[in-house]
């Protein structure tokens, strides 16, 4: 290898290295955020909902009062899939991908990463996502689904301010 090619490589190290620092530093102070706002720590308690997802979400829709309905919040997402109407008879295409792409983003990765975990889980979600899949539902759709389901119950916690619990979804009044 020549001294320029050693010298460059040695370059982009320092600055990966310094790069490695700041997001350390970001990711500590996301998390002191997340444990003294009692909304992000609802939040996380949510498979699939971490502190980034908590403060992104807090950050973007608050308590959550401008949307009337939990659906509401999915299509702001862009979470649910688009209708056409003809004759009656409607008919569910893709998911619309309109709204808040880097929400979106995040659930979607959320919902992957906690699929494995909820499925395997005896909880209404748990049944609810082995029957998807089972239903000969493609995996891409059932996480997708999974992310609206979890939006969803970022709406309720935020709106009413119960904590999650694992059987019901949101804590009764």
């Amino acid at each position: 290898m020549s001294p320029r090619m050693h010298q460059l490589i040695v370059e982009l190290q320092n600055e990966w290295e310094v790069m490695d620092t700041k997001i350390a530093a970001l990711n500590a102070e996301f998390v002191s955020l997340a444990r003294h706002n009692f909304a992000m720590r609802r939040l996380t308690t949510i498979p699939g909902i971490g502190v980034l997802n908590a403060t992104a979400l807090v950050a973007a829709i608050g308590d959550a009062s401008s949307f009337k309905h939990a659906r509401d919040l999915g299509v702001w997402l862009g979470l649910v899939p688009r209708q056409f109407t003809t004759g009656g008879k409607p008919r569910l295409l893709g998911i619309t991908k309109r709204g808040n792409n880097y929400l979106r983003i995040l659930l979607v990765h959320g919902a992957r990463a906690a699929m494995p975990v909820v499925s395997q889980s005896d909880t209404p979600a748990g049944q609810w996502l082995r029957t998807l899949v089972s239903g000969g539902i493609h995996r891409n759709v059932a996480i997708v689904a999974l992310a609206n389901k979890l939006a969803r119950i970022a709406w309720a916690i935020l709106r009413n301010e119960r904590p999650y619990e694992k059987t019901f979804g949101v804590a009764p009044a």
